[in-house]
């Protein structure tokens, strides 16, 4: 399991470009993450209203990914890249496989998306570069968006 407290600290000395390229990693993988639940939801056969949700929060993932890789084209001359793992849910992955239940893979995601909205709200309290806080109150607040729309889906099943 990821150690969040690490991440932070390590998110908290990164230059904005650096943060910038954190940020594309992250919503690379996240897109990528929400393909695999989809698909584990739809084999899963739970309701149809999930697996589209799993699948609009891949393709809205994977659209931040491409704007912001264009933005740090057009800001740095280069390719984004960087190695602090992610906060996100990629590292929840694997408990997917061998959840069977739907309130499982509901909760996980929900719980995984709180814990990243939470602590980029940390790093913005923590930084002192103005850009960098209003980056990370802005991914907060994409984190708060995806936690929004599962809750939306959990509650429609009854949770």
């Amino acid at each position: 399991m990821i150690d969040v407290e690490e991440i932070i600290e390590r998110l908290s000395r990164l230059s904005y470009g650096e943060a910038l390229a954190y940020w594309i990693k992250n919503e690379m993988e996240e897109a990528e993450f929400y393909r695999q639940l989809a698909e584990r939801a739809k084999d899963l056969g739970l309701p149809g209203s999930l697996v589209e949700t799993f699948k609009k929060l891949s393709k809205d993932s994977e659209k931040h990914a491409k704007e912001l890789t264009r933005l740090f084209r057009e800001t740095y001359s280069r390719e984004p890249g960087g190695d602090i793992p992610p906060i996100e849910v990629l590292p929840l992955l694997s408990e997917f496989e061998r959840a069977d239940r739907l309130e499982e893979v509901i909760t996980s995601a929900m719980e995984s998306e709180l814990i990243a909205m939470n602590a980029y709200r940390t790093l913005a309290e923590k930084v002192d570069d103005p850009r960098l806080r209003e980056l990370y109150l802005r991914l907060s607040e994409v984190e708060r968006t995806h936690y929004e729309a599962l809750k939306r889906e959990y509650e429609k099943l009854g949770g």
